[in-house]
């Protein structure tokens, strides 16, 4: 997919589309993550694929002259990534992103200028799919997810954090060819089509009742939590770090990351 999306912007089948990527109420670790990616890698995927003209904590320009890169991609054709979840409390100046001519503009404001005129809507992430972390109990910031503020479809992209592949698959997947297909809850289920629990090479010790009792027992951890029965991703085959490991192969459980109900429903995350 990624390939045949490079294939069509170089042959001029396809033009680059503006993006603008807003960190809103998170840790910033999707956008670290996509930065980490392989195959392509992030600066590739900048070059050859989109254009990203706005993002709160890599772009080179600063202040207002940074934010105004974000009025002018407004007046364009843009898909817009929301990274971290909206922040209600105090009409949403718990989190603030930007000020502009002495005002400050909050993500909750932000996400909706930009939600309302953007092609696509992105939700990058588990905090920006559901709230997640961001929302968890007691949310003292009242955050919510991205689809809890637009009256629009939100393509949701779980994970803590969200595998760069998910987010630039799904990228390409537009250029090329449109929309995704998604699941009811919205996600792509090119990523999100399948459990870990179909994939896991673990699965024989699962069907044949061998289960570890403590971690580090290289056998199915249901019994210590595992949350993989419940949780679709492509983890098992895609593994993260340019392929090099993924939590169950370092002998540690599923936590379910990529759940809406994470991270209050999936606990506890490790049981005995």
């Amino acid at each position: 997919m990624v390939n045949e999306a490079i294939r069509s912007i170089g042959g001029g089948e396809k033009q680059k589309i503006n993006a603008i990527w807003l960190e809103a109420t998170g840790c910033s670790g999707n956008i670290i993550s996509l930065l980490d990616a392989t195959d392509p890698d992030a600066i590739f995927f900048l070059r050859e694929m989109v254009n990203l003209t706005y993002n709160n904590s890599i772009m080179a320009q600063e202040g207002e002259r940074a934010f105004e890169e974000f009025w002018r991609t407004l007046e364009t054709e843009f898909i817009l990534l929301v990274d971290g979840a909206i922040a209600l409390k105090k009409d949403g100046n718990y989190n603030i992103v930007a000020k502009y001519k002495e005002k400050d503009i909050t993500a909750l404001d932000a996400v909706k200028m930009a939600g309302e005129k953007a092609k696509y809507v992105l939700a990058v992430g588990t905090c920006a799919s559901s709230g997640g972390i961001s929302a968890a109990r007691p949310n003292p910031s009242e955050s919510v997810s991205i689809s809890a503020v637009l009256q629009r479809e939100v393509i949701n992209l779980p994970g803590c954090p969200c595998n760069p592949a998910w987010v630039i698959g799904t990228l390409a997947h537009i250029i090329t060819r449109g929309r995704p297909e998604l699941d009811a809850q919205n996600r792509p289920i090119l990523f999100y089509g399948v459990t870990i629990h179909d994939r896991c090479p673990r699965r024989s010790f699962f069907d044949k009742g061998i289960f570890a009792r403590k971690l580090g027992e290289e056998t199915c951890m249901f019994k210590l939590g595992c949350r993989g029965p419940v949780t679709r991703t492509d983890c098992p085959t895609r593994k993260w770090n340019g392929r090099v490991n993924w939590p169950i192969e370092d002998n540690t459980p599923c936590i379910g990351c990529t759940n809406f109900a994470f991270p209050d429903g999936m606990e506890p995350f490790v049981s005995y």
